[in-house]
């Protein structure tokens, strides 16, 4: 797979603020940031949520048939 580079880095980031002029790059800049904290936390939601139903789904294995907790291993 190929890698991204700090050169390749440096020619999006001229190009970018070529197309976009100096004055909107800070204001993309902060749009990109955002995005990308939004989707953070949106992955982050949903890795919680798998947690906790494996966490339930693991008490309620435990509840039905307890003498068998030791087997599960």
């Amino acid at each position: 797979m190929p890698t991204i580079g700090w050169f390749e880095i440096l020619i999006v980031v001229a190009i970018a603020i070529v197309v976009l002029g100096p004055k909107d790059f800070p204001i993309m800049l902060k749009k990109i940031g955002s995005w990308i904290g939004t989707a953070k936390r949106y992955v982050s939601n949903i890795q919680n949520e798998v947690s906790n139903l494996d966490i339930e789904e693991t008490e309620i294995k435990e509840k039905k048939d307890p003498k068998n907790k030791d087997n599960d291993k």
